[in-house]
């Protein structure tokens, strides 16, 4: 007889885990992978200080850190080549120096 939603296999916010574990199976690739030892035991020392929540969690996190990185890296190579190509005209970088010229200018010391 089921009495709680414990016992229906949900928690207390009325989840299924087995659902989650579930779509974890389905909606995600695995990834395999070999590690030294050293790296190994750095890695649990992340997860025994509390930085990630697990090993899988550790790459997960490490991986969209590599992503982010080289995708800001592509479009910041992706402004600079633009600045190349177009540079700015000294009518267009002129007016910050002059700016900041009048508002220190304007200041009373």
């Amino acid at each position: 007889m089921i009495t709680t939603r414990a016992d229906a296999g949900h928690d207390e916010v009325g989840v299924n885990p087995l659902r989650i574990a579930d779509c974890y199976a389905e909606c995600m690739a695995q990834l395999v992978t070999r590690i030294g030892e050293e790296l190994l035991a750095e890695l649990d020392e992340l997860v025994d200080d509390g930085v990630v929540d697990s090993r899988s969690d550790a790459v997960r996190v490490g991986l969209r850190a590599l992503v982010d990185e080289h995708r800001r890296r592509r479009i910041g190579d992706a402004i600079v080549a633009g600045y190349r190509e177009q540079p700015q005209t000294p009518s267009e970088i002129g007016w910050p120096d002059e700016a900041t010229v009048a508002m220190i200018g304007d200041e009373p010391w």
